[in-house]
């Protein structure tokens, strides 16, 4: 990240990954520009936390215009970054789901907690922080920001969002449909710019910062934010891992792995990322893992049937091909997949891998894209101490 008070105007293109056409280019916000967005989210927070009934109406409303432009923001988002139709429609269902759910439980959520103590009397109190500074990335652009938005709003803070700039043009998207639903002026800003921002955001008046992305980029955020006494919140990367034991139902695990490892082509923080598997069950998995994998339809995301998209971009692209031989030269086996589709845009085939072991570079690094590799374990007890055997966190699941 760098500072971004140049005043020579700078600007950034976004890309359509299943074309590599320009899709549009937008002007970088200078710092000034930055700090008048915060300025207005300071001054409109004092009105906007003061209404929970009307905060909880407005919610509602923008859900309501969220599935009035279901299919208008899921194209932008397949176009942006590449997710196939179908997973952008459902991505922004969920957003409208989020939306009401925050609407309809939050004041159960912010009711005083009376507590024991030995005053007369103590209560605990949820009040609104302020501004909330929001940094967030591409593979799920509504859903990341809205996920947080949701609690954030409903207890009364107003937010400045930093979209990633791959998927700008979503971001602007959110803050659209923010004023037809009603929402006041300044209550909820996308920022136009790219990573130079970022820092800007931290050190102007916001009160908080949020964050999803890497974990150094993270531990920057965390530095900078916690040096300036703002709390932060951070969700960083992932390689969860998919332990199946013995006594599994293959079939169910083997349909949810396909689901957890190429949900949205592999760009996931929670996806499923390696596959730990006992030595009995370990042949049936695999074949039945590998076959369901083969009939997964990769192309045009824009079309209905399609299921894998193209990677977000040509960096995306180059790396996980760059992980893909490094395992095979190490003695990785593929058996489906394993190589770049022949066509325009950033397209990989679904790839499964077997003989992959804990101190490959496929296994010690967060595997952004359409690869899955699989280990075999003798008992529970291995495969546990395998799924330990990262320094990620995040999540993981064990089918038994």
């Amino acid at each position: 990240m760098t500072g971004a008070g140049s005043a020579i105007a700078r600007e950034f293109t976004t890309i359509n990954p299943a074309t590599e056409e320009v899709l549009d280019t937008y002007r970088i916000m200078t710092e000034e520009q930055v700090n008048e967005k915060v300025i207005k989210a300071q001054n409109t927070f004092g009105e906007w936390k003061k209404d929970s009934d009307k905060r909880t109406d407005l919610l509602h409303d923008f859900a309501q215009e969220v599935r009035k432009n279901k299919e208008e923001l899921a194209r932008t988002a397949t176009k942006e970054m590449g997710k196939a139709i179908k997973e952008a429609r459902s991505e922004v269902e969920k957003c409208a789901w989020v939306m009401e759910y925050y609407a309809d439980n939050g004041k159960i959520f912010t009711t005083d907690e009376v507590v024991n103590t030995d005053a007369r009397k103590s209560i605990v109190t949820f009040e609104p922080l302020g501004v909330i500074g929001s940094i967030m990335p591409w593979n799920f652009p509504y859903w990341q920001a809205l996920r947080f938005a949701a609690p954030s709003l409903m207890v009364g803070n107003t937010i400045v969002l930093k979209p990633a700039s791959a998927t700008m043009q979503c971001g602007i998207e959110i803050e659209k449909t923010f004023e037809k639903a009603g929402l006041a002026d300044g209550v909820f800003q996308s920022l136009i710019g790219d990573s130079s921002i970022a820092e800007t955001v931290i050190d102007s008046d916001v009160n908080a910062v949020t964050f999803t992305g890497s974990v150094p980029v993270g531990a920057k955020v965390a530095q900078r934010a916690t040096s300036q006494i703002k709390k932060c919140v951070l969700e960083l990367g992932g390689s969860d891992p998919f332990v199946v034991c013995e006594d599994a139902d293959v079939e169910k695990a083997s349909n949810g792995s396909v689901k957890g490892r190429f949900i949205n082509c592999g760009q996931s923080c929670i996806a499923s990322k390696r596959f730990i598997v006992s030595k009995k069950i370990a042949n049936e998995f695999i074949e039945m893992f590998t076959q369901k994998t083969e009939k997964l339809k990769a192309g045009d995301p824009m079309s209905d049937d399609t299921d894998i998209g193209p990677l977000v971009n040509a960096e995306g692209l180059n790396k996980i091909d760059s992980i893909v031989k490094n395992v095979v030269k190490e003695g990785a086996e593929v058996l489906t997949g394993g190589e770049r589709i022949k066509s325009k845009g950033y397209f990989y085939k679904p790839t499964v891998l077997k003989n992959v072991y804990p101190k490959m570079r496929v296994t010690q690094e967060e595997v952004f894209g359409p690869v899955a590799p699989i280990m075999t374990a003798d008992n529970d007890t291995q495969a546990i101490m395998l799924a330990n055997d990262s320094p990620y966190g995040l999540g993981a699941s064990i089918w038994t």
